[in-house]
């Protein structure tokens, strides 16, 4: 060992990251009781002890617009982030999902003979799949969360441990939707809609009208319809009220963080596509997975795109099980009738049986053998 008092160097720069990084955390500091946890971090690893250098907050950007206008802050942090553990090496650096933001520190820091994990794979097997050549210059060891992802490493000689996902753990199997909708004082019989325009400002920006568009138009339909919005953070809660109010609408009830809860309570999920398919997955709940980007940006995405699907259950599936409507297909009309097939009895017994395969076979002690597979590195 190094030092006395080892450094984990962890980076992750969004709340997705930020229960990883906390699970990861709980397992190396039964490892390692006198290690420091320190880089940028959320609420969840600050529980945990970690320090965290900046706000996780600044760095939650999305597309290639978004960060070009913050450009010289995220710079400036990336900077000073390489400086410090160039000075104060620490036993390894974890970069926890943020790949365009995690990848340059991972290279300039292994270059200097420092080992380097990168936790949750970036998509390089889905699109710009050319920077696998990088991730085998800069990283030590690759912890994939989904079990078709190792195939893609082991194929370009990466070492790679697939480690299962925490929050298949944390889940139970059987949601227990009643006594969710009894905490969030919902009427237990009559349906709900749970709405869910993503984690950044930016998503919301371009998620949330048109969501709110579709329970309008189903509200008209189903008189009874209960609609929730769970806020990913305060900011986001601030920015959902605000948007809620410009638009005079006053049937939605918002709640600040209670995901879970929003999950489980609801009949079907209208997400952003991203780790909330995941959750809703595991939830057993059906779902419409949609997503917009600005059009600029995604001109430049879509020619590289290498996959058919976008959401998780699909991805695991192999094939279409629950609707994907993006870009120009995520329109009011579209997301409308898909809902109402989704919450179809039919839709919601099939799709049960087949999640809670999925979720089995991802429910394994995640946190454990991250942080395993972590001190072998370490001691190697």
């Amino acid at each position: 060992m190094e030092s006395i008092t080892p450094i984990f160097a962890i980076v992750a720069g969004e709340a997705s990251g930020d229960i990883l990084g906390s699970d990861l955390i709980r397992s190396l500091k039964k490892r390692f009781p006198k290690a420091i946890f320190e880089g940028i971090g959320g609420p969840k690893m600050q529980d945990e002890g970690f320090i965290s250098l900046y706000s996780m907050e600044r760095l939650s950007v999305m597309g290639f617009i978004d960060p070009l206008k913050r450009l010289p802050e995220l710079l400036s942090i990336r900077r000073n982030i390489i400086k410090r553990y160039l000075e104060r090496k620490p036993i390894v650096f974890i970069g926890i999902d943020s790949p365009d933001f995690n990848s340059r520190i991972e290279y300039d820091l292994h270059k200097h003979g420092i080992k380097i994990v990168h936790y949750v794979s970036p998509s390089v097997w889905a699109w710009r799949q050319g920077r696998i050549k990088k991730i085998k210059k800069s990283v030590d060891l690759m912890l994939t969360l989904l079990p078709f992802e190792t195939d893609f490493y082991t194929r370009h000689s990466v070492p790679v441990k697939f480690v299962g996902h925490p929050l298949a753990g944390q889940i139970p199997i059987k949601p227990n939707t009643r006594e969710a909708r009894k905490a969030l004082e919902l009427r237990e019989d009559d349906p709900v809609l749970c709405l869910m325009p993503g984690s950044r400002a930016g998503e919301v920006s371009l998620m949330l009208e048109l969501f709110l568009g579709v329970t309008k138009q189903l509200s008209q339909e189903i008189s009874q319809l209960q609609v929730i919005i769970p806020a990913a953070s305060e900011e986001r809660y601030i920015q959902i009220l605000n948007m809620i109010d410009g638009l005079g609408i006053n049937n939605v009830k918002v709640f600040l963080g209670q995901s879970h809860l929003g999950l489980e309570a609801c009949d079907v999920v209208l997400l952003a596509s991203g780790t909330t398919a995941l959750e809703a997955m595991l939830f057993k709940k059906p779902m419409v997975v949609s997503y917009r980007l600005g059009r600029l940006t995604y001109k430049l995405v879509s020619p590289c795109i290498k996959t058919p699907f976008v959401s998780i259950p699909n991805l695991l599936a192999g094939r279409m099980l629950v609707q994907e409507l993006l870009q120009n297909e995520a329109c009011v009309p579209k997301l409308t009738e898909a809902v109402k097939f989704a919450m179809s009895e039919q839709q919601a017994d099939i799709l049960e049986s087949i999640f809670k395969e999925m979720h089995l076979s991802l429910a394994l002690d995640s946190g454990n053998i991250a942080a395993s597979a972590i001190e072998e590195l370490i001691l190697t």
